[in-house]
């Protein structure tokens, strides 16, 4: 008796500790699998109409019926099993914060730079973990080895974070920023790659390139620009940010040196969780923006020298990734371009409304913009919200002018039959 009541203690012990491993949650993972032999036959693009299937992926959200989102883009929910891992991680760590954050929890990050570096394509050695997008990229922007009199090239319609570190190097260093000014939406790759092409000059070092305009959710062919800037020996740093996990792709596909994201956008990761990617050979040269006791190392976690992070926070990024997994990168791209569509095509030939946004796949995909003529955007998300409850981002940047909306895969259809109806009643109001 006492040897069985020490195994049943031992064992006990042993699954505690084995509860902070980014394991999925085993009542979660069951219902996808099983839903999906509904569309075992169908292909990505078939597969994105099947209501029953995105049911099941529905149910694994905890969203508020009181209102729909329809404001992904800034940052998403997340399935119930990342927000349980948070949770009990941090449990955890409040057991013995220095002793389960920095000898267990620590530990767990070498297995997320793997389960990242495989949804990234890339080497585990070109993966550092970090906040989000800002951080990221920052990094880069901050890091780079750049004089006075280098040339920068970049969109007007790159994120504000991004434009303002580019521009304190420009206070401080005396580098050039050299804007391209897009009129969106384009429907012509060349018509872009020119753009930046014809903004190279002989003391071009770096080009960054925004993979998805935040603003309107126009894709850019990064890899066509990478390639023309390479040609001429211009480094390149792309935005992520509102691709990662939502188009598919691998970070090695876009032939960029460095690349940032957030995993909290349509990875649906925990809020305030990110990752930078640098191709292995420009380790060594980049500043880290935290400085370490080697910051010209060759190894990429000199990046992740942050002192105190959030550890739940970091580790149940495991289970957003095996998420995304039990769903398919493609057929969830597939499925958020649908619903983008879904609601899109129905209102762009009403009077008075305009659709910001290409409805063609190689230039969007979840991300659409519309404008109402007579109507501020103010106005229409105000109203959107009050009259209707669904919530939306009002967009005035640029020459840009209009109301982002941007679904994601718990979305259900009636949602955006309401979205309809909405713009319905006020183009003709």
């Amino acid at each position: 008796m006492n040897n069985r009541r020490s195994f049943i203690k031992k064992a006990g012990s042993l699954a505690g500790a084995l509860s902070v491993t980014p394991i999925l949650n085993a009542l979660a993972i069951p219902h996808i699998q099983e839903a999906e032999k509904i569309i075992q036959d169908l292909t990505p693009a078939e597969a994105a109409r099947n209501e029953e299937y995105w049911h099941t992926i529905q149910q694994a959200y905890t969203v508020s019926p009181n209102i729909i989102n329809l404001n992904n883009g800034g940052v998403s929910p997340q399935p119930s099993v990342v927000q349980d891992a948070v949770e009990r991680y941090n449990r955890l760590s409040n057991e013995g914060p220095s002793y389960f954050m920095w000898r267990i929890l620590d530990a767990g990050r070498e297995s997320l730079r793997m389960k990242l570096a495989d949804l990234a394509g890339c080497s585990l050695e070109e993966i550092a973990i970090n906040r989000n997008a800002t951080e990221a990229l920052g990094t880069v922007i901050l890091g780079l080895n750049l004089k006075k009199g280098d040339e920068v090239v970049l969109t007007k319609q790159d994120y504000p974070n991004m434009l303002q570190a580019w521009k304190q190097r420009e206070m401080r260093e005396g580098i050039k920023l050299n804007f391209i000014n897009l009129e969106l939406p384009i429907e012509n790759e060349e018509t872009i790659v020119q753009q930046f092409t014809q903004a190279f000059t002989p003391r071009t070092k770096v080009v960054m390139i925004t993979h998805m305009i935040n603003w309107t959710g126009q894709i850019l062919p990064v890899k066509k620009i990478a390639t023309a800037a390479k040609a001429k020996g211009i480094e390149v740093l792309v935005d992520g940010a509102h691709t990662f996990a939502h188009l598919d792709y691998k970070i090695p596909d876009l032939d960029c040196d460095y690349y940032g994201t957030s995993l909290h956008k349509w990875l649906s990761a925990p809020i305030g969780s990110g990752m930078l990617y640098v191709k292995k050979d420009k380790i060594k040269s980049l500043w880290p923006l935290f400085p370490n006791n080697n910051p010209q190392a060759d190894d990429i976690r000199k990046f992740e020298v942050l002192g105190t992070r959030s550890f739940p926070i970091e580790q149940a990024i495991g289970q957003a990734v095996n998420f995304q997994h039990a769903i398919g990168n493609k057929r969830k791209e597939e499925r958020l371009r649908y619903l983008k569509n879904y609601w899109a095509e129905k209102v762009e030939s009403m009077p008075r409304v305009k659709l910001n946004t290409s409805l063609k796949p190689a230039y969007s995909c979840a991300l659409a913009n519309f404008s109402i003529e007579g109507m501020e955007p103010g106005e229409i998300e105000s109203t959107l919200f009050s009259k209707y409850k669904i919530h939306t981002s009002p967009i005035v940047w640029e020459n840009i002018k209009g109301v982002r909306v941007a679904p994601h895969v718990y979305t259900p259809l009636k949602d955006l039959d309401r979205l309809v109806d909405a713009i319905t009643y006020l183009a003709k109001k």
